[in-house]
């Protein structure tokens, strides 16, 4: 079980709070963009470097990530490839990707998509808060404890 950070966009705060999760609970932090990130000192955390180019680091990031991971981002086409090979996705604002409510999601950025071509200012969302930071910590900890229950009901293969 790895996480896997689209890290181009990801918000600094995000980022400090995977940090000390990962050294907390000794899990793998992958950080992945198309320059180079500062990171901590840590066995847990490591930076992966793509060229640039348009999705690049999302492609890189199917192709490493396992089923049973979870991938940090808001790239919303980025979250339905992740759900469809078996991993979880977590946008840094808090909210799960599920298979219930990707395709909505697919379909909202693809209307505003639709609007912004036809000339019509749809504006942007609105700025990383502290709530923001707070809803995402709650959510990756209920993520992992999640995970830890599924480890304690497995079979143990002899």
């Amino acid at each position: 079980m790895k996480i896997w950070v689209d890290a181009d966009a990801c918000p600094g705060p995000v980022k400090e709070i995977l940090f000390r999760l990962a050294d907390r609970a000794q899990l793998p932090v992958t950080l992945v963009a198309n320059h180079f990130l500062r990171t901590p000192g840590s066995r847990y955390i490591k930076s992966i470097v793509v060229p640039a180019g348009f999705d690049v680091a999302d492609n890189e990031i199917v192709k490493l990530l396992r089923a049973g991971d979870l991938v940090i981002t808001a790239d919303i086409p980025l979250a339905a490839e992740v759900l469809a090979k078996g991993a979880a996705a977590l946008n840094p604002r808090g909210e799960m990707y599920t298979k219930d409510n990707i395709q909505e999601a697919l379909s909202m950025r693809k209307l505003m998509e639709e609007l912004r071509a036809s000339g019509i200012e749809t504006g942007g969302p609105a700025g990383f808060s502290q709530n923001d930071s707070h809803a995402f910590a709650r959510q990756i900890d209920r993520w992992l404890q999640q995970q830890k229950q599924a480890q304690l009901f497995r079979p143990r293969l002899s």
